[in-house]
């Protein structure tokens, strides 16, 4: 694997094939669970795998490593379905990636169904970047002040970057706010600079 060829492989390829494969277990999922009562499940679902993945680095390395056999992984899985009391659809899914060595896109597909839950519900998520974690009243507030905006609910996906130090950046599809202080100090410096 030297030569030429070797040094013009494109990297951003395995993350689109990844998106590929995610976004077809996604469709599957979601089509296979139809009605409100599947969509609830679904949900719940999503949400509790996606705070696993958030918090286990054993969950991660799980489902990304190539040390752990198809059936390893798929007995982990199982495990860790009936742990968290996973729908059937869901439990079957992550055995069906299993055995495919497909679960590195569980991340992928938990994001993907996420986005087709919001638009079925008429949700728009808003990414919301703050230097401090946003309590609940002004999590609350900003929600109610984006959905006047954009004419629909919004849920607020929210992470803390602490380099901010101050304000906020919110991205609401392809439009983005940043009040930040950091962004602030960055468009002085600019403009001293350009001043000189």
């Amino acid at each position: 694997m030297q030569g030429p060829d070797f040094e013009r492989v494109d990297v951003s390829e395995p993350a689109s094939i990844s998106s590929g494969i995610a976004a077809r277990y996604a469709t599957a999922v979601f089509e296979l669970s139809t009605g409100a009562k599947g969509l609830k499940a679904l949900e719940t679902d999503i949400n509790a795998l996606g705070a696993a993945l958030d918090s286990s680095d054993d969950l991660r390395a799980l489902i990304s490593s190539p040390l752990y056999s198809r059936e390893e992984q798929g007995a982990a899985m199982a495990g860790v379905a009936k742990k968290m009391k996973l729908s059937k659809t869901m439990t079957n899914t992550l055995a069906l990636m299993a055995s495919k060595r497909r679960l590195f896109v569980v991340p992928q597909m938990v994001a993907s169904l996420h986005a087709k839950i919001a638009e079925q519900k008429g949700e728009v998520t808003a990414d919301v970047v703050s230097a401090k974690a946003l309590t609940k009243a002004q999590s609350d507030k900003l929600a109610k002040t984006l959905s006047a905006s954009v004419g629909s609910d919004v849920k607020i996906n929210a992470t803390v970057d602490e380099t901010l130090i101050g304000g906020l950046v919110v991205k609401v599809g392809s439009k983005m706010i940043d009040t930040s202080v950091k962004s602030k100090l960055n468009a002085l410096q600019n403009t001293m600079k350009e001043a000189r």
